[in-house]
Protein backbone atom coordinates (compact mmCIF):
# COMPACT_ATOMS: atom_id res chain seq x y z
CA UNK A 1 0.00 0.00 0.00
CA UNK A 2 1.48 3.54 -1.51
CA UNK A 3 1.46 5.96 1.26
CA UNK A 4 0.90 9.82 1.03
CA UNK A 5 2.76 11.48 4.20
CA UNK A 6 1.60 14.69 4.68
CA UNK A 7 2.64 17.01 7.69
CA UNK A 8 -0.06 19.43 9.65
CA UNK A 9 0.68 21.76 11.69
CA UNK A 10 -2.16 22.42 13.36
CA UNK A 11 -2.42 25.46 15.36
CA UNK A 12 -4.53 26.50 18.54
CA UNK A 13 -5.66 23.08 18.94
CA UNK A 14 -5.53 23.64 22.97
CA UNK A 15 -8.88 25.33 22.75
CA UNK A 16 -12.14 23.31 22.96
CA UNK A 17 -12.91 22.75 19.21
CA UNK A 18 -9.39 22.59 18.54
CA UNK A 19 -8.65 19.40 20.85
CA UNK A 20 -12.15 17.21 20.35
CA UNK A 21 -13.27 18.62 16.86
CA UNK A 22 -9.96 18.70 14.58
CA UNK A 23 -7.68 16.55 16.70
CA UNK A 24 -9.48 13.78 18.65
CA UNK A 25 -12.03 13.17 16.43
CA UNK A 26 -10.89 13.98 12.93
CA UNK A 27 -7.03 13.28 12.67
CA UNK A 28 -6.33 10.83 15.32
CA UNK A 29 -9.21 8.79 13.79
CA UNK A 30 -7.76 8.83 10.00
CA UNK A 31 -4.48 8.10 11.83
CA UNK A 32 -6.25 5.12 13.16
CA UNK A 33 -7.96 4.02 10.30
CA UNK A 34 -4.62 3.74 8.68
CA UNK A 35 -4.90 7.14 6.58
CA UNK A 36 -7.70 8.20 4.17
CA UNK A 37 -8.01 5.46 1.19
CA UNK A 38 -7.78 7.34 -1.89
CA UNK A 39 -7.19 3.69 -4.34
CA UNK A 40 -7.23 -0.13 -3.36
CA UNK A 41 -3.49 0.86 -3.23
CA UNK A 42 -2.85 4.03 -1.83
CA UNK A 43 -3.24 5.99 1.14
CA UNK A 44 -3.05 9.73 2.28
CA UNK A 45 -0.63 9.95 6.22
CA UNK A 46 -1.57 12.77 8.11
CA UNK A 47 1.59 13.78 10.21
CA UNK A 48 0.76 16.12 12.83
CA UNK A 49 2.69 18.81 14.92
CA UNK A 50 0.47 20.62 18.01
CA UNK A 51 1.17 24.26 18.23
CA UNK A 52 0.43 26.35 21.23
CA UNK A 53 0.84 29.53 23.13
CA UNK A 54 1.00 27.14 27.26
CA UNK A 55 3.54 24.62 27.14
CA UNK A 56 1.34 23.04 29.82
CA UNK A 57 -1.54 22.29 28.12
CA UNK A 58 0.51 21.48 25.02
CA UNK A 59 2.37 18.81 26.74
CA UNK A 60 -1.38 17.47 28.45
CA UNK A 61 -2.33 17.13 24.89
CA UNK A 62 0.57 15.65 23.97
CA UNK A 63 0.21 13.00 26.42
CA UNK A 64 -3.76 12.48 25.75
CA UNK A 65 -3.46 12.02 21.64
CA UNK A 66 -0.36 10.13 21.79
CA UNK A 67 1.55 13.05 18.96
CA UNK A 68 4.86 13.39 21.08
CA UNK A 69 5.57 16.37 18.28
CA UNK A 70 4.70 19.79 19.60
CA UNK A 71 6.11 23.24 20.07
CA UNK A 72 5.01 26.91 21.09
CA UNK A 73 7.61 28.32 17.80
CA UNK A 74 5.08 28.37 15.41
CA UNK A 75 8.14 30.54 13.03
CA UNK A 76 10.19 27.06 13.37
CA UNK A 77 7.79 25.21 12.14
CA UNK A 78 6.52 26.96 9.55
CA UNK A 79 10.16 27.04 7.66
CA UNK A 80 10.37 22.87 8.34
CA UNK A 81 9.31 21.96 4.61
CA UNK A 82 8.38 18.30 6.00
CA UNK A 83 5.09 20.33 6.73
CA UNK A 84 2.92 21.62 3.82
CA UNK A 85 -0.09 22.14 5.94
CA UNK A 86 -1.15 24.84 8.42
CA UNK A 87 -3.84 24.83 10.49
CA UNK A 88 -4.92 26.92 12.59
CA UNK A 89 -7.74 26.77 15.36
CA UNK A 90 -6.57 29.61 17.62
CA UNK A 91 -9.21 32.24 18.39
CA UNK A 92 -10.29 34.56 15.95
CA UNK A 93 -8.36 37.86 16.65
CA UNK A 94 -5.24 36.22 16.10
CA UNK A 95 -6.12 34.02 13.07
CA UNK A 96 -5.13 36.69 10.22
CA UNK A 97 -1.41 37.28 11.07
CA UNK A 98 -0.74 33.83 11.83
CA UNK A 99 -2.17 32.53 8.44
CA UNK A 100 -0.51 35.59 6.36
CA UNK A 101 2.66 33.95 8.23
CA UNK A 102 1.98 30.59 6.74
CA UNK A 103 1.13 31.89 3.58
CA UNK A 104 4.14 33.50 3.08
CA UNK A 105 6.17 30.17 4.15
CA UNK A 106 4.40 28.56 1.04
CA UNK A 107 1.67 26.38 3.17
CA UNK A 108 -1.62 25.18 2.10
CA UNK A 109 -4.14 26.63 4.21
CA UNK A 110 -7.18 25.26 6.28
CA UNK A 111 -8.80 27.29 8.94
CA UNK A 112 -11.28 27.53 11.61
CA UNK A 113 -14.31 30.14 10.84
CA UNK A 114 -14.72 33.46 10.74
CA UNK A 115 -11.76 33.18 8.64
CA UNK A 116 -11.33 37.07 10.20
CA UNK A 117 -12.54 39.67 11.92
CA UNK A 118 -13.87 41.81 9.40
CA UNK A 119 -14.56 40.75 5.16
CA UNK A 120 -11.96 42.77 4.09
CA UNK A 121 -8.82 40.75 5.95
CA UNK A 122 -10.91 37.49 5.17
CA UNK A 123 -11.00 38.48 1.56
CA UNK A 124 -7.19 39.16 1.92
CA UNK A 125 -6.57 36.06 3.04
CA UNK A 126 -7.84 34.32 0.14
CA UNK A 127 -6.57 36.35 -2.34
CA UNK A 128 -2.99 35.72 -1.04
CA UNK A 129 -3.72 32.51 -1.34
CA UNK A 130 -4.71 32.57 -4.75
CA UNK A 131 -1.59 34.40 -5.60
CA UNK A 132 0.54 32.46 -4.23
CA UNK A 133 -1.15 29.21 -5.70
CA UNK A 134 -1.63 27.80 -2.90
CA UNK A 135 -5.00 25.30 -1.77
CA UNK A 136 -6.93 26.46 1.06
CA UNK A 137 -10.20 26.29 2.72
CA UNK A 138 -12.50 27.13 5.55
CA UNK A 139 -14.52 24.91 8.05
CA UNK A 140 -17.59 24.14 7.37
CA UNK A 141 -19.06 20.92 8.94
CA UNK A 142 -22.71 21.34 8.93
CA UNK A 143 -22.83 20.36 5.60
CA UNK A 144 -21.54 17.24 6.66
CA UNK A 145 -23.72 16.33 9.57
CA UNK A 146 -26.62 13.54 9.12
CA UNK A 147 -29.69 14.83 9.49
CA UNK A 148 -28.46 18.19 7.15
CA UNK A 149 -27.08 15.08 4.37
CA UNK A 150 -30.72 13.39 4.76
CA UNK A 151 -32.55 17.31 4.50
CA UNK A 152 -30.36 17.27 1.28
CA UNK A 153 -31.15 14.00 0.22
CA UNK A 154 -35.25 14.44 0.25
CA UNK A 155 -34.14 18.45 -1.73
CA UNK A 156 -32.50 16.59 -4.43
CA UNK A 157 -35.67 13.95 -4.86
CA UNK A 158 -37.88 16.51 -5.18
CA UNK A 159 -39.57 16.19 -1.90
CA UNK A 160 -40.66 19.26 -0.88
CA UNK A 161 -41.79 21.29 -4.35
CA UNK A 162 -41.67 24.24 -4.17
CA UNK A 163 -39.71 25.39 -0.80
CA UNK A 164 -41.25 28.45 0.94
CA UNK A 165 -39.71 28.97 3.87
CA UNK A 166 -36.66 27.75 6.38
CA UNK A 167 -36.57 28.12 10.27
CA UNK A 168 -33.95 27.48 11.93
CA UNK A 169 -33.08 27.35 15.88
CA UNK A 170 -29.94 26.71 17.38
CA UNK A 171 -28.65 27.40 21.33
CA UNK A 172 -28.79 26.16 24.23
CA UNK A 173 -28.19 27.76 27.74
CA UNK A 174 -24.94 28.28 28.70
CA UNK A 175 -24.05 28.60 32.35
CA UNK A 176 -22.61 32.07 33.92
CA UNK A 177 -20.45 30.65 35.95
CA UNK A 178 -21.79 32.11 39.07
CA UNK A 179 -23.14 28.84 40.90
CA UNK A 180 -22.80 26.46 38.09
CA UNK A 181 -19.54 26.48 36.46
CA UNK A 182 -19.95 27.90 32.22
CA UNK A 183 -18.98 25.38 29.20
CA UNK A 184 -18.01 27.95 26.77
CA UNK A 185 -14.90 30.28 27.20
CA UNK A 186 -15.15 33.41 28.67
CA UNK A 187 -13.78 35.70 25.42
CA UNK A 188 -16.98 34.04 23.55
CA UNK A 189 -18.63 37.31 25.81
CA UNK A 190 -16.15 39.59 24.74
CA UNK A 191 -16.50 41.80 21.51
CA UNK A 192 -12.91 42.81 21.99
CA UNK A 193 -11.63 39.19 22.07
CA UNK A 194 -13.74 38.56 18.76
CA UNK A 195 -16.70 37.44 20.64
CA UNK A 196 -20.09 37.68 19.69
CA UNK A 197 -22.75 35.29 18.65
CA UNK A 198 -23.84 36.96 14.94
CA UNK A 199 -20.07 36.72 14.13
CA UNK A 200 -19.74 33.04 15.12
CA UNK A 201 -23.60 32.02 13.85
CA UNK A 202 -23.77 33.92 10.35
CA UNK A 203 -20.90 32.36 9.22
CA UNK A 204 -22.69 29.07 9.80
CA UNK A 205 -25.98 30.34 8.55
CA UNK A 206 -24.22 31.56 5.60
CA UNK A 207 -22.77 28.28 4.05
CA UNK A 208 -25.92 26.13 5.26
CA UNK A 209 -28.47 28.74 3.28
CA UNK A 210 -25.95 28.95 0.17
CA UNK A 211 -25.46 25.27 -0.09
CA UNK A 212 -28.81 23.93 0.61
CA UNK A 213 -31.11 26.68 -0.03
CA UNK A 214 -30.02 29.38 -1.97
CA UNK A 215 -28.22 32.34 -2.00
CA UNK A 216 -28.56 35.81 0.46
CA UNK A 217 -30.25 38.91 -0.85
CA UNK A 218 -31.12 40.71 2.10
CA UNK A 219 -31.33 40.64 5.68
CA UNK A 220 -32.40 42.34 9.32
CA UNK A 221 -30.88 41.07 12.27
CA UNK A 222 -31.19 42.30 15.71
CA UNK A 223 -28.73 41.17 18.34
CA UNK A 224 -28.81 41.03 21.86
CA UNK A 225 -26.80 40.89 25.33
CA UNK A 226 -28.87 38.97 27.76
CA UNK A 227 -26.45 38.14 30.37
CA UNK A 228 -24.42 41.05 31.16
CA UNK A 229 -22.24 39.10 33.46
CA UNK A 230 -20.30 36.29 33.59
CA UNK A 231 -17.75 34.39 35.38
CA UNK A 232 -14.47 33.80 33.34
CA UNK A 233 -11.94 30.62 33.68
CA UNK A 234 -10.40 32.41 36.68
CA UNK A 235 -13.41 32.76 38.67
CA UNK A 236 -13.46 36.22 38.17
CA UNK A 237 -16.57 38.45 36.96
CA UNK A 238 -16.70 40.00 33.55
CA UNK A 239 -19.10 42.60 31.92
CA UNK A 240 -20.18 40.98 28.45
CA UNK A 241 -19.62 43.31 25.57
CA UNK A 242 -20.52 40.87 22.75
CA UNK A 243 -23.70 39.85 22.06
CA UNK A 244 -25.37 36.58 23.22
CA UNK A 245 -28.53 36.17 21.31
CA UNK A 246 -29.36 36.98 17.56
CA UNK A 247 -32.65 36.82 15.72
CA UNK A 248 -31.91 37.30 12.18
CA UNK A 249 -34.39 37.02 9.00
CA UNK A 250 -32.84 36.18 5.47
CA UNK A 251 -34.03 36.74 2.38
CA UNK A 252 -32.76 34.57 -0.40
CA UNK A 253 -32.62 35.32 -4.49
CA UNK A 254 -35.18 32.47 -5.33
CA UNK A 255 -37.91 34.07 -2.82
CA UNK A 256 -37.32 31.66 0.03
CA UNK A 257 -37.56 33.23 3.42
CA UNK A 258 -35.43 32.11 6.59
CA UNK A 259 -35.46 32.93 9.74
CA UNK A 260 -32.63 31.80 12.63
CA UNK A 261 -32.85 32.12 15.76
CA UNK A 262 -28.97 32.14 17.46
CA UNK A 263 -28.88 31.88 21.46
CA UNK A 264 -26.75 30.98 25.06
CA UNK A 265 -29.53 31.82 26.57
CA UNK A 266 -32.14 29.49 25.63
CA UNK A 267 -33.48 26.54 27.17
CA UNK A 268 -34.03 23.81 24.74
CA UNK A 269 -37.52 22.17 24.26
CA UNK A 270 -36.77 21.11 20.59
CA UNK A 271 -35.51 17.63 18.65
CA UNK A 272 -31.72 18.69 18.86
CA UNK A 273 -29.76 21.82 20.10
CA UNK A 274 -29.75 22.53 16.13
CA UNK A 275 -33.04 22.32 13.96
CA UNK A 276 -33.73 23.04 10.61
CA UNK A 277 -38.07 22.89 9.58
CA UNK A 278 -38.12 23.46 5.92
CA UNK A 279 -41.63 24.07 4.30
CA UNK A 280 -42.84 23.03 0.98
CA UNK A 281 -45.79 23.13 -1.24
CA UNK A 282 -45.08 19.29 -1.24
CA UNK A 283 -43.74 18.61 2.19
CA UNK A 284 -41.93 19.55 5.35
CA UNK A 285 -39.06 18.62 7.11
CA UNK A 286 -37.22 19.06 10.29
CA UNK A 287 -33.26 18.08 10.59
CA UNK A 288 -31.14 18.01 13.82
CA UNK A 289 -27.68 17.17 13.92
CA UNK A 290 -28.41 13.40 13.19
CA UNK A 291 -31.93 12.82 12.69
CA UNK A 292 -34.37 14.16 10.26
CA UNK A 293 -38.38 14.03 10.22
CA UNK A 294 -40.52 14.53 7.33
CA UNK A 295 -44.39 15.00 6.95
CA UNK A 296 -45.53 14.68 3.47
CA UNK A 297 -48.79 16.98 1.72
CA UNK A 298 -50.39 13.30 1.97
CA UNK A 299 -50.07 13.09 6.02
CA UNK A 300 -50.53 16.64 6.65
CA UNK A 301 -53.77 17.19 9.39
CA UNK A 302 -56.58 19.90 9.14
CA UNK A 303 -56.67 21.84 12.33
CA UNK A 304 -59.34 23.92 13.26
CA UNK A 305 -58.75 26.06 15.62
CA UNK A 306 -60.30 25.79 18.83
CA UNK A 307 -58.92 26.92 22.00
CA UNK A 308 -61.70 25.71 24.60
CA UNK A 309 -61.09 21.65 23.60
CA UNK A 310 -57.81 19.83 24.22
CA UNK A 311 -56.07 19.70 20.86
CA UNK A 312 -57.43 16.35 19.20
CA UNK A 313 -54.78 16.02 16.63
CA UNK A 314 -51.48 14.54 17.83
CA UNK A 315 -48.92 17.06 15.81
CA UNK A 316 -45.87 14.71 16.12
CA UNK A 317 -47.62 11.49 15.07
CA UNK A 318 -48.16 12.07 11.43
CA UNK A 319 -44.06 12.81 11.13
CA UNK A 320 -41.41 9.50 9.80
CA UNK A 321 -38.44 9.52 10.84
CA UNK A 322 -35.61 9.70 7.74
CA UNK A 323 -33.84 6.24 7.26
CA UNK A 324 -30.18 5.86 7.94
CA UNK A 325 -29.55 4.56 4.34
CA UNK A 326 -25.87 4.68 4.63
CA UNK A 327 -22.57 5.60 6.76
CA UNK A 328 -22.06 9.08 8.24
CA UNK A 329 -18.77 9.93 9.77
CA UNK A 330 -17.48 13.12 12.18
CA UNK A 331 -18.88 15.87 10.42
CA UNK A 332 -15.39 17.84 10.82
CA UNK A 333 -13.29 14.37 10.22
CA UNK A 334 -15.53 14.26 6.76
CA UNK A 335 -14.37 17.63 5.85
CA UNK A 336 -10.82 17.13 6.43
CA UNK A 337 -10.67 13.58 4.58
CA UNK A 338 -11.72 15.93 1.57
CA UNK A 339 -9.17 18.46 1.94
CA UNK A 340 -6.66 16.31 2.35
CA UNK A 341 -7.50 14.68 -0.51
CA UNK A 342 -7.44 18.14 -2.73
CA UNK A 343 -4.20 18.60 -1.47
CA UNK A 344 -2.41 15.74 -2.69
CA UNK A 345 -4.42 14.32 -5.10
CA UNK A 346 -5.86 18.35 -6.61
CA UNK A 347 -9.28 16.88 -6.49
CA UNK A 348 -12.23 19.31 -6.35
CA UNK A 349 -12.70 21.22 -2.98
CA UNK A 350 -15.15 24.38 -3.41
CA UNK A 351 -15.10 24.63 0.36
CA UNK A 352 -12.36 27.82 0.19
CA UNK A 353 -11.64 30.82 1.45
CA UNK A 354 -13.61 32.65 -0.65
CA UNK A 355 -16.64 30.89 1.05
CA UNK A 356 -15.32 31.83 4.63
CA UNK A 357 -15.05 35.54 3.59
CA UNK A 358 -18.63 35.27 2.79
CA UNK A 359 -19.55 33.99 6.20
CA UNK A 360 -17.24 36.85 7.42
CA UNK A 361 -19.30 38.98 4.86
CA UNK A 362 -23.18 37.95 6.43
CA UNK A 363 -21.56 38.63 9.79
CA UNK A 364 -20.50 42.14 9.12
CA UNK A 365 -24.24 42.72 7.56
CA UNK A 366 -26.48 41.21 10.63
CA UNK A 367 -23.83 43.68 12.54
CA UNK A 368 -24.82 46.14 10.49
CA UNK A 369 -28.54 45.63 10.39
CA UNK A 370 -28.49 45.80 14.44
CA UNK A 371 -26.65 48.84 14.76
CA UNK A 372 -28.89 50.82 12.10
CA UNK A 373 -32.07 48.59 12.60
CA UNK A 374 -32.49 48.29 9.00
CA UNK A 375 -33.16 45.45 6.18
CA UNK A 376 -29.28 44.83 4.42
CA UNK A 377 -28.68 43.88 0.91
CA UNK A 378 -25.55 41.44 0.58
CA UNK A 379 -24.24 42.23 -2.38
CA UNK A 380 -21.83 40.00 -4.46
CA UNK A 381 -18.41 39.23 -3.24
CA UNK A 382 -15.91 39.15 -6.45
CA UNK A 383 -13.21 37.10 -6.35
Amino acid sequence: MKQHKIGIIMNGVTGRMGTNQHLMRSILEIIKQGGVKVSSTATIMPKPILVGRNPVKLEKLSERSGIKNYTTDLDSVLSDPNYSIYFDAQNTDRRVDSVKKAIKAGKHIYCEKPTALDSESAMELYQLCESAGLKHGVVQDKLWLPGLIKLKRLMDNDFFGKILSVRGEFGYWVFEGHTIPTQRPSWNYRKEDGGGIILDMLCHWRYVLDNLFGGVKSLTCLGATHIPERVDEDGNPYQCTADDAAYATFELKNGVIAHFNSSWVTRVRRDDLLTLHVDGTKGSAVAGLRKCFTQHYGNTPKPVWNPDIEQPIDFFGSWLEVSNQEPYDNAFKAEWELFLKHVVLDTPFKWNLLEGAKGVQLAEKGLESWEKRKWIEVEEFQS
